[in-house]
């Protein structure tokens, strides 16, 4: 009975540590936007880089609404593809972050004609004006943009918009999904670009519709940087290919000290055509040094190649993913 009830109080707590990390999530997406990239007419692509491109049309409608008319017919394709309980996560986090904009938009502009300009100078009082410092700003909104939306899709939802639409592309066309968002989005920039920095449709041409630009792509690009990490971390795990005539020595090295295993393959010398043994070996970054030391003083005649692992799973590195968990790469 207790061990039910310790099991039962585990997995409430677990529901309830996915919905936190969700909403804490979106939080953080939308504060980078209303903070760091609606001001300064950045347009990093989705759903509110499409969003502040109509707010530019429209002014007196606010970014996070022009994102719930966008997100209502992605969030209905995430419902049908994805399934019920993924489609509720997503449907939540979509309708809260655009609100949670609107929100903290009112909070941090003093009137409604502040909010329709969205000027800088007037956000917290001038208090944060990047205006001179517009790569500040993007460095910060990307970073912040990129954090959130890892803790969110950590937790197998989204926040709507185009990584649904990437989340589609991993799906079924085995594009890796960072990628999938950095191509979906171009088109939003592009849309940015004709209509803040060309003035189409708006008739007032952004004399820094250029710089704009490359600022949103740089948005982008930090942004996705920052989701794969935060999807699948970093590795710095290494790859060794050996070979040695001392395989007792450095078998000992590696079991005993080492306190690791690894593989012989058999393998042929191509200009003497005899046959060997290559030990392949993986190791973690802080590791190879002692490796190559010990190498050297078991044979220095070795033939030694080490080269990067993407990714390492099982016993002492990461463990397998999930059925249907999302990667970034």
């Amino acid at each position: 009975m207790l061990q039910n009830t310790i099991q039962s109080t585990i997995a409430s707590w677990k529901w309830w540590q996915q919905w936190i990390w969700i909403f804490l999530g979106c939080s953080i997406m939308g504060t980078a936007y209303v903070l760091f990239i609606n001001p300064y007419n950045f347009v990093p692509g989705g759903v509110y880089g499409l969003a502040i491109v109509m707010h530019n049309i429209f002014p007196s409608i606010q970014v996070g609404t022009f994102s719930y008319m966008f997100d209502i017919p992605l969030m209905i394709t995430a419902l049908i593809i994805f399934g019920g309980k993924f489609g509720v996560r997503t449907v939540l986090a979509a309708l809260y972050t655009p609100g949670y904009m609107n929100f903290l938009t009112r909070l941090v502009y003093p009137n409604e004609e502040a909010i329709e300009s969205l000027d800088p100078a007037l956000l917290l009082n001038g208090h944060l004006n990047l205006s001179e410092d517009l790569l500040v700003a993007c460095l910060l909104g990307a970073v912040l943009t990129g954090i959130g939306m890892g803790f969110v899709v950590r937790q197998q939802a989204t926040t709507g918009g185009t990584d649904i639409v990437a989340m589609l592309l991993q799906k079924y066309a085995g594009i890796k999904f960072s990628t999938a968002i950095f191509f979906a989005d171009g088109f939003v920039v592009l849309a940015g670009l004709l209509v803040i920095g060309f003035g189409l449709i708006i008739g007032e041409p952004n004399p820094e519709g250029w710089m704009l630009t490359i600022y949103s792509l740089v948005t982008i690009y930090v942004s996705s940087r920052v989701l794969a990490y935060m999807l699948d971390g970093a590795s710095y795990d290494k790859l060794l290919f050996i070979i040695t005539d001392r395989h007792a020595e450095l078998k000992k090295f590696i079991i005993e000290d080492l306190d690791r295993s690894a593989t012989y393959i058999r393998s042929r010398g191509m200009y003497t055509d005899a046959e060997r043994e290559m030990i392949f070996l993986v190791v973690s970054r802080k590791e190879v040094r002692r490796v190559q030391q010990q190498i050297k003083q078991i044979d220095p005649r070795a033939f030694v190649v080490v080269t990067d692992a993407y990714d390492t799973y099982g016993e002492g590195f990461k463990a397998f993913p999930e059925d249907g968990e999302l990667q970034a790469e």
